[in-house]
């Protein structure tokens, strides 16, 4: 054997053990190498012992000759073969069109109305003449930012105009009592619990292969009912109080849970207090509405010897209740993966809630039959030892323990009796307090108005019987309000003081009255450019009235706002 063949053999013998084990570019990199270490006809040599072209040996000399760093990939940037969206860019335009029929204007999409998986949306795609994987459906999707994302509860609907202004003045309560060393108390009930072998959601430690056995269908156990767990979470002290009911979440279940709350934990942390915050949602068994609510909680007021008061949250906000945050979050999180076999496991559980920040939670059994569709007369309503603050008297007012002697005006005392309706004074309600302008402004403004006003009802009523009038003006039926009565009867309506039946109360006419006379007015306030801004008061009688505007018998510094 000659010595070329004898290295080729050796070099053959080299590449057969070697090359298997390299990518295309690590083995054209080494024949090459092979190539420039043999010199003059390295090249054709290598090509011989590799069994590959001389263009690949060249190949990889060229490579080696170019001193690039590892590139740290088989081919170079640009190499292999082309992605789907490079060859037919149409088909991202596709795709979104598919996720996002609203936004991307096509209602009438067939994944409109079912799931949009990545599969669906391959075959929808294909069917379309654009030839494409789920795999790279789900690369694209990525590639625009989207994720497989659940629902989201945020939407809370139409918001009240008064929400942040109900939030701050209920911060404003609450650390006025806690200044005074008085408790502040969050009040809710929480979600009603199946009681027995039911599924509740989570999951917990359990041998491999053995989970809890529970029942398939959630049909209460007509033995064991439900639990209806009420919580009263203490603001400072950062401690639960849970009354585990086993009827009927009323009023009265609320309140006495609120006073077992009171004699077993609360009078002991604040024994020298004289009152009581509670801060509630705007509906349910607490609710501002609930008229039973409010006889209970003076009936305990009057007990416990605490003027009790309570703001509620706006409507639609019950999530930023800080009990839900604070107490009943803990409280779901101890019990998950857990049936709640019996009263005893809730209230057990409930009880063991601990979290680092030092909650500690006290639960027990309410076994007291609850009754529903008691009736409380306006009568009984009127008696209540019930003050009504300036602000949202309906979502904030203050129990007394007995019939008060002085109101409550924005937690401040007025001296004038509490429940003696007083009758408004003539002209009352041109007040500058209520108008938000002053008796000048508004004489303007109604000596502006009442020509057009009048011009506008005259035509009106031309339109109605088809001809001109045949009687001279100002004879004939009177209207039920005039022409100044129904600008001051918009402007209180627009200021949001009142309803319009409490308007009709005060104008002696009806809420139809009142209707018909802000359709015809407003239009003109907006052709003069005459806005006008909404009051904070809130007022549901004439005493209300009556009250508020003797405890600001100094207009004469007020400012118009309008």
């Amino acid at each position: 054997m000659s010595g070329l063949e004898g290295q080729r053999a050796v070099l053959a013998a080299k590449f057969g053990a070697i090359l298997p084990h390299l990518d295309e570019r690590q083995r054209r990199l080494l024949i090459g190498a092979e190539a420039q270490s043999l010199g003059r006809g390295g090249i054709r040599a290598v090509a011989v012992a590799a069994g590959v072209c001389e263009a690949t040996v060249s190949a990889g000399v060229r490579e080696l000759g170019f001193g690039e760093a590892p590139l740290g990939r088989i081919r170079r940037p640009g190499g292999g073969r082309k992605r789907v969206v490079d060859l037919n860019p149409a088909v991202r335009e596709a795709l979104l069109t598919l996720v996002e029929p609203d936004v991307r204007g096509d209602p009438m999409s067939p994944l409109r109305w079912t799931t949009k998986s990545t599969r669906k949306l391959a075959e929808q795609l294909t069917r379309r003449g654009h030839r494409i994987s789920a795999d790279t459906v789900g690369d694209l999707l990525r590639e625009e930012g989207f994720s497989l994302q659940s629902n989201a509860k945020t939407l809370e609907g139409k918001q009240h105009p008064d929400r942040d202004a109900q939030f701050r003045y209920l911060n404003e309560q609450a650390r006025d009592h806690q200044d005074g060393g008085a408790p502040v108390i969050s009040v809710d009930t929480k979600k009603k619990e199946l009681v027995g072998s039911f599924k509740n959601n989570g999951r917990e430690w359990e041998p491999k292969g053995e989970p809890v056995r529970v029942g398939t269908h959630d049909f209460p156990d007509r033995e064991l009912g439900r639990a209806v767990p009420y919580g009263i979470y203490d603001v400072a002290a950062n401690t639960g109080w849970v009354n585990v009911g086993t009827d009927h979440d009323t009023a009265a279940f609320a309140v006495e849970s609120i006073r077992r709350w009171w004699i077993g934990a609360g009078r002991a942390v604040y024994p020298t207090a004289g009152r009581l915050l509670i801060t509630a949602d705007a509906g349910g068994s607490n609710g501002y509405r609930t008229r039973t609510w409010k006889t209970e909680l003076a009936r305990f007021a009057a007990e416990a010897g605490l003027a009790i008061t309570v703001c509620h949250l706006p409507p639609g906000t019950s999530k930023w209740n800080r009990i839900e945050h604070r107490l009943f979050s803990h409280i779901t999180m101890n019990w998950r993966g857990r049936p709640l076999t019996s009263h005893e496991v809730i209230v057990e559980s409930i009880a063991a809630t601990t979290t680092k920040t030092g909650l500690t939670v006290h639960a027990e059994l309410d076994t007291t039959k609850y009754p529903t569709g008691i009736q409380v007369s306006d009568d009984e309503i009127a008696a209540l030892p019930l003050t009504r603050h300036r602000f949202h008297g309906d979502w904030n007012y203050t129990l007394h323990p007995e019939t008060p002697q002085h109101t409550m005006i924005n937690g401040t005392a007025d001296q004038s009796p509490a429940n003696s309706p007083r009758p408004l004074p003539p002209h009352s309600l041109h007040d500058p307090e209520l108008t938000g302008m002053t008796r000048h402004r508004l004489s303007e403004l109604i000596g502006t108005l009442i020509p057009e006003l009048e011009r506008q009802r005259e035509q009106t009523l031309r339109t109605i019987r088809g001809r001109e009038r045949l009687v001279a003006p100002g004879t004939g039926a009177k209207a039920k309000l005039t022409p100044a009565d129904r600008i001051l009867a918009t402007v209180l309506h627009l200021r949001k003081l009142a309803t319009v039946n409490l308007l009709g109360q005060l104008f002696n006419v009806s809420a139809v009255t009142i209707s018909r006379a802000n359709q015809e007015v407003r239009p003109l306030l907006e052709a003069h450019g005459h806005h006008i801004a909404p009051s904070t008061a809130r007022f549901r009688t004439p005493a209300d009235i009556a009250t508020f505007l003797a405890s600001n018998p100094d207009q004469s510094k007020i400012k118009k706002t309008s």
